[in-house]
């Protein structure tokens, strides 16, 4: 049979049309939004679980196609481009799930826009930029260096990434040296048509330096400008998030931006697999929770939110992380895994039981539209589930680092539980913020216990008795004003403002583009139009261990589809994490983009051409 389906945005609502070249009797629409969506016209809304929706259609002829009006249930929703339509669309028919073709042409576009500005002659075609360069005149030629203990790894990322090996029989030798006062991973490199030398740090020192030859035969064509690079990075935190749990990303596409990262001298990858919509990891003390929640779609656990259509997903066995971890280890990239509790917690609260207050009588929402995405910390199933799981979760990354989430609770969290009221009258908490405050300080403590440091969202410095505490690490996302009170209350702090550092947000307000729009949008030169360090707050300095961007996954269907997003922003963070501070603006970073195009090409990472 032939279905067909259109979707458009027509101000606040989505015009749907269906058809069909055979009688349908009493089909249902399902589908995902961004958010809770509402049936304005067409059918009844008879399932919505956040985004997902199913709605009651009458039955359908062929050759007269029928039509769905849709909105987002909160007033403050409007569509703003076309990641808004319909995602993953299907029509059951009794037993019979019958995908409906695309909408509209998804995914991020490619288009070229305007040409972008030629570099500047003080700049090297690097990112990041060097900390100091000075230029002798001249170049010299480099198709390949003589085989380096050292950089093995450097000489296998070039053949990963399609390009020429950077070893060669023959090759230009490459003298090191080790100079402790250039810092762990700085290195200081000589150009010179008479040879190249850098001194190192130390072993990373020297994979940096490594890269920044390999990239600058890329970049200029095996003749390299001659001078001398002095350089180290501004943090130690240079990071990069993926969310997996809105979309399962396949281990070759993790492998792939790893390889990316370490191009960019980017140092931690952010590995977001558990979220409402999934667990992911295949994890032994509660095999439920990646068994029940891995995939989602028509009759699992989870429906199709976030375009999970009839059935989409997977999870990463020991094999798949310890290949991640592999690659990164080889990259000199370290691995934060995250649980998320005690909210963005759909799938656990399913999949395992115990999780919430048979006596709650509560109707908190969570933000995406969840009635049930928080754990309750007075159940002692909770406790049962968490501990255990906590201690397997931090065992298997050696970053001895665990991030526990703690975004985003539901206003009035906890607020019909008897279980809860009893807690805080025992333990002296009055709010939902000190609930979670106490519940997140039992658990960073019980782990701290075992020697594992704590990571989690800015929201767990909330609560009457200072929040987690036990010396976390909070990543500041609503922008940098939360990261500066935390730092000043003495947390280390990563700063990852949604304005400047949210790839998943839309490059521009095009209707054409495609993206989220909640902080605005995120064109290439927002991503340097800030300081970590922000100004009237330098006392924090010693505070802020680095910059991280991220990358949540709710408009991804196919893995292909992230690149453009993060493509080239993820240049901005990458000197923002390295260079000294005011080094590059936006509109350097267009000429770096622009002498970066080339090479994004050949390694095959599709880019953001427009906007």
């Amino acid at each position: 049979m032939s279905l067909t389906f259109t979707a458009r945005i027509e101000g606040r609502r989505i015009r749907c049309r269906i058809g069909t070249d055979r009688p349908l009797a009493a089909p249902t629409f399902c589908f995902s939004l961004m958010a809770a969506p509402a049936v304005v016209s067409g059918g009844t809304l008879v399932r919505r679980v956040a985004g997902y929706a199913e709605v009651a259609l009458p039955d359908l002829e062929p050759g007269q196609p029928h039509e769905v009006v849709l909105e987002h249930a909160n007033p403050d929703y409007a569509p703003r481009n076309r990641a808004w339509l319909p995602l993953g669309a299907y029509l059951r028919v009794g037993r019979d799930c019958l995908p409906l073709p695309p909408g509209n042409d998804l995914g991020l576009r490619t288009a070229e826009g305007p040409p972008a500005p030629p570099l500047t002659p003080d700049r090297l075609p690097l990112v990041p930029q060097p900390t100091e360069w000075q230029p002798s005149g001249g170049t010299c030629n480099l198709a390949a260096l003589a085989p380096v203990t050292g950089l093995e790894a450097v000489d296998d990322l070039a053949v990963r990434l399609g390009l020429a090996p950077l070893f060669a029989p023959g090759g230009v030798a490459l003298t090191v040296e080790e100079d402790a006062s250039l810092g762990p991973e700085g290195y200081r490199l000589t150009l010179a048509p008479t040879g190249l030398s850098v001194a190192v740090g130390g072993p990373s020192g020297l994979h940096h330096a490594g890269v920044t030859l390999l990239t600058l035969r890329e970049t200029c064509g095996g003749r390299l400008p001659c001078g001398t690079i002095t350089d180290r990075p501004r943090f130690g935190w240079r990071g990069q998030h993926l969310d997996c749990a809105r979309h399962f990303f396949g281990v070759e596409f993790i492998l792939r931006l790893l390889d990316l990262m370490a191009l960019l001298k980017l140092n931690r990858f952010h590995w977001h697999f558990a979220d409402d919509e999934a667990f992911r990891l295949e994890v032994e003390t509660q095999p439920l929770l990646w068994q029940r929640t891995a995939f989602r779609g028509e009759g699992e656990l989870v429906p199709g939110v976030f375009g999970g259509g009839i059935r989409a997903g997977g999870s990463y066995s020991r094999a798949d992380v310890a290949r991640v971890l592999a690659r990164a280890k080889a990259l000199r990239i370290e691995v934060l895994p995250e649980i998320e509790v005690p909210a963005h917690s759909h799938a656990m609260v399913r999949a395992v039981p115990g999780l919430r207050d048979p006596g709650d009588n509560g109707g908190e929402v969570s933000i995406q539209g969840y009635l049930d995405n928080i754990v309750n910390p007075a159940m002692p199933a909770t406790w049962d589930l968490l501990l255990p799981l906590a201690r397997e979760v931090a065992g298997m990354f050696p970053l001895g680092l665990l991030h526990l989430g703690a975004d985003e609770a539901p206003p009035g969290a906890w607020g019909g539980s008897p279980a809860v009221a009893a807690l805080k009258a025992r333990e002296g908490l009055v709010s939902a913020d000190d609930v979670q405050g106490w519940m997140l300080a039992r658990l960073a403590a019980d782990l701290g216990r075992d020697g594992i440091r704590v990571a989690a969202w800015e929201e767990a410095a909330k609560g009457c008795q200072g929040g987690i505490g036990n010396g976390a690490l909070l990543f500041s996302w609503t922008g940098q004003g939360p990261g500066v009170e935390a730092a000043r209350r003495g947390h280390d702090v990563v700063m990852c403002p949604a304005q400047n550092a949210y790839f998943d947000l839309a490059h521009s307000d095009d209707p054409d583009d495609w993206g989220a729009a909640w902080a605005g949008f995120v064109p290439l030169e927002r991503t340097v139009a800030w300081d970590p360090v922000p100004k009237g707050a330098e006392d924090i300095a010693p505070r802020v261990a680095g910059v991280q961007a991220c990358f949540w996954g709710e408009f991804t269907t196919w893995d292909h589809e992230a690149e453009g997003m993060i493509a080239p922003r993820i240049l901005g963070i990458a000197t923002k994490g390295w260079e000294p501070a005011g080094r590059t603006d936006g509109a350097s970073l267009r000429a770096l983009a622009g002498a970066y195009a080339p090479l994004f090409d050949r390694i095959g990472w599709q880019r953001h051409r427009g906007a």
